[in-house]
Formats: structure tokens, C-alpha cells, sequence
């Protein structure tokens, strides 16, 4: 059950970053999924080196957002300049 919850919420924050990030991303389901996971799992990261939480533990919700938002900006970055 824990593949499926980390699934679900990896879509949850990955679609509230695609809806809060200004700009079109070419994004299917699966990447969006991608984007939320890492997006959780690098704000996890963040904290336990901030100390905000302790090894284990889940990052917050928003914190998993605002690092999904990033990892948009970086993405869209990266987009930009394979285009041109």
C-alpha cells in the first residue's frame, strides 16, 4: 500500500505545482507523477539537512510543493534552451 500512497500523493503534488507554476508544460500522467515524488522526496531531503524533520519522517505537503514548483522552473529552463 505504500507504492500506491506515494503514487497518489506524488499526482496530488505534482498536478497542484503544474496548476501553480505559471507556463504550458508538456507533461503526460506519468511525468507529473515523476515530478510530485521528486518534488517530496527532495523537499524530505531538504529538510532532514535543515533540520526541519527527523530521518523517516515525510516532508510537509507545502514544502512538497514548493519544491515541485522549482523543479518546474528548472525543467522549463532546461526546455528553453534545448529549443533554441
Amino acid at each position: 500500500m505504500g507504492i500506491v500512497w506515494t503514487i497518489l500523493v506524488g499526482l496530488v503534488v505534482g498536478v497542484i505545482a503544474k496548476l501553480l507554476h505559471p507556463g504550458k508544460e508538456n507533461m503526460g500522467f506519468i511525468a507529473t507523477v515523476l515530478l510530485g515524488i521528486s518534488g517530496s522526496f527532495l523537499a524530505g531531503m531538504l529538510g532532514q539537512a535543515m533540520g526541519w524533520y527527523q530521518a523517516g519522517e515525510g516532508a510537509g505537503f507545502v514544502a512538497s510543493v514548493v519544491v515541485a514548483i522549482v523543479l518546474l522552473v528548472i525543467y522549463g529552463r532546461l526546455q528553453d534552451k534545448g529549443g533554441q
